[in-house]
């Protein structure tokens, strides 16, 4: 484990997040250490996304609980959930899964203070000054990342900040404030938590390219005006038929080399259904070449996949005739994913 990582995770109560999964979780069912143990022995966490309305499969949550080392709040988090209405918070779904995590010894990855969707209807459909959207942003970071104080691993601060192009997103909080909102919402971040680790996050910026190049030079210049951030989630929502993104690793070390931890936060590979042989065993080299690049790069915290199973997938309900994109089946039984993912750690662990 890095002493920053371990710092992090000791602040937070969480130090045997990676250190160790717990001892009452059983080797899974090949008879091999799990995926957050094998993560351990390479000083990483391998986790899975959750949601709540999940909390009522007892399987599931079986395996969400012994699997993985490290979770992260799907929806629990985000803005509509957190502040339904202006100037009242309330924190149930999230604390629901931060207490899954805590109980079952795993890291929490806090998703997100700042985004443009999923927003509530006051939000949305307000006319605010930039004086007034300005002090709605500050209260709504401080209040909540102030709530999570000690418990999180790690903020994903600002989420999709940009477009394809490099471009700045509009978004209610660009269009009002300017791209300042995202230096602001650092430091309020920074201010109510210390110890949290702060990260910008998005899609699309696996590969080096226009969009990944402006993430680039934002964090120059925010680390250049000493702004707190501490390092760039890569989603990974990548699509068999849109080719890997060969240039992953030596993009995640050109972050790195900026003095960023760097992780994969949502990973998932989807394909046009129905899946088959063919499509099973491509997906399962492109996990294990994610898995690859990650622990190739030494400030590689971690990754995530977007809940481990394709019962709970956002993937078919966004992207019609797609899906079968996780680890695991909708079953529950592990894919040949699975498997490619374990070699992958268990490889760089020595097992």
């Amino acid at each position: 484990m890095s002493h920053r990582l371990a710092a992090a995770l000791a602040a937070a109560g969480l130090v045997t997040a990676i250190a160790a999964t717990p001892a009452s979780a059983a080797p899974d069912r090949h008879g091999d250490k799990t995926l957050g143990r094998l993560a351990a022995d390479t000083h990483r966490y391998f986790g899975s996304a959750t949601d709540n309305p999940e909390f009522s499969d007892t399987a599931y949550l079986g395996i969400l609980g012994s699997e993985f080392n490290s979770t992260t709040a799907g929806n629990a988090l985000k803005w509509y959930a957190t502040e339904p209405q202006q100037g009242v918070f309330d924190f149930t779904q999230g604390d629901q899964v931060l207490d899954f995590a805590r109980r079952h010894h795993m890291s929490f990855r806090a998703h997100t203070l700042v985004w443009h969707n999923q927003l509530p209807d006051w939000l949305n459909n307000g006319t605010f000054t930039a004086d007034q959207l300005r002090a709605i942003l500050k209260k709504h970071i401080t209040t909540v990342a102030r709530y999570y104080k000690g418990k999180v691993y790690s903020w994903d601060v600002v989420n999709e900040a940009f477009n394809e192009d490099g471009t700045y997103r509009d978004t209610i909080f660009y269009r009002t404030l300017g791209p300042g909102y995202i230096a602001d919402a650092l430091r309020w971040a920074h201010q109510a938590d210390p110890h949290a680790k702060l990260y910008l996050n998005d899609y699309n910026i696996e590969a080096i390219g226009p969009k990944s190049d402006a993430y680039y030079n934002l964090v120059k210049s925010l680390k250049a005006q000493h702004v707190p951030i501490d390092g760039v989630g890569f989603q990974g929502h990548l699509a068999l038929q849109y080719g890997y993104p060969e240039t992953l690793q030596q993009n995640l070390r050109r972050f790195a080399d900026l003095g960023l931890d760097v992780a994969v936060t949502e990973l998932d590979i989807r394909m046009y259904l129905p899946a088959d042989a063919t499509k099973l065993a491509t997906q399962a080299d492109w996990y294990a070449r994610v898995t690859k690049a990650c622990l190739a790069v030494r400030r590689c915290v971690g990754i995530t996949v977007w809940d481990y199973t394709d019962k709970y997938s956002w993937i078919p309900a966004v992207f019609q005739g797609e899906g079968a994109a996780l680890p695991y089946d909708e079953n529950l039984q592990p894919k040949p994913a699975y498997a490619a993912i374990r070699d992958a750690l268990r490889s760089a662990g020595g097992h």
